[in-house]
């Protein structure tokens, strides 16, 4: 069990949850986000189970507080063990109609941020010989789903190769992929309960994925698939069509 956890996107969503399951087994925290307030607000319910807890206010986009959060994870007097790279947002499936720059301001967020706290976290776990780095993906990465399930496809294939490089000196690199999943992601993108268009049989709850994946790190997976259902869909992609996959990937929003 690590003993200190950084998360990113720890103000809400799986990112919260991720800190209440972590304090709850005894792992100090270093929460990250923008919101600063949000985070004090995490800080204070996760502290009760009496561990550490360090708030880091910061926008990963901005390179100046990317470098904090940058210099925590290289702090040698202040070890990091897990790292969780869980920081997105997500936008509309139409690209043509998106606008470049927020186009490109998700690419960096969902592949550039995680690739450089990676980077970051690295030495100091190889050189320790332990460490945790999680990255949320998504089960769209596995299917055609615009500029959102191409970014998780590459986290996806980087967290497998790393693994592979780095699991046999002691650091395990998974990929975390749930499917929708009910948290305040979509409330962010201006939905509102039940206006995603998909049936309830589709939806899993947070506390279950972060429950299953943290069980799938402790085993050294590479890639965590939580719950049997969206394990069989996953399965499905390896033979369906292409262009059902591309219309599967148009449903929800």
């Amino acid at each position: 069990m690590p003993r200190t956890a950084l998360i990113t996107g720890a103000s809400s969503g799986l990112g919260a949850e991720y800190a209440r399951q972590l304090a709850a087994r005894g792992v100090g925290l270093v929460l990250v986000a923008r919101d600063r307030v949000a985070l004090e607000a995490v800080a204070q319910e996760v502290g009760r189970h009496g561990v550490a807890v360090e708030v880091l206010a910061a926008d990963l986009l901005v390179p100046r507080q990317l470098e904090k959060v940058v210099g925590r994870l290289e702090d040698p007097d202040r070890p990091i063990d897990m790292l969780v790279n869980n920081a997105g947002f997500g936008l509309p499936l139409s690209f043509a109609r998106n606008s470049i720059d927020d186009e490109a301001r998700h690419l960096a967020l969902l592949v550039e941020v995680p690739m450089r706290l990676t980077h970051a976290a690295l030495a100091p776990m190889l050189q320790r010989g332990s460490g945790r780095i999680v990255n949320i993906a998504s089960v769209a990465g596995f299917i055609p789903r615009s500029t959102y399930g191409a970014c998780k496809g590459w986290l996806i294939s980087f967290s497998r190769w790393a693994n592979g490089r780095y699991g046999g000196r002691g650091v395990t690199v998974t990929a975390v992929c749930p499917g929708f999943t009910h948290t305040s992601f979509h409330e962010r993108m201006g939905l509102a309960p039940g206006q995603e268009g998909l049936p309830d049989w589709l939806w899993l709850d947070a506390r279950d994925v972060v429950a299953e994946s943290l069980r799938d790190v402790a085993r050294g997976k590479s890639v965590s698939v939580p719950s049997l259902r969206y394990k069989l869909i996953v399965g499905l992609t390896k033979v369906l069509p292409a262009g059902l996959l591309a219309s599967v990937g148009e449903r929800g929003r």
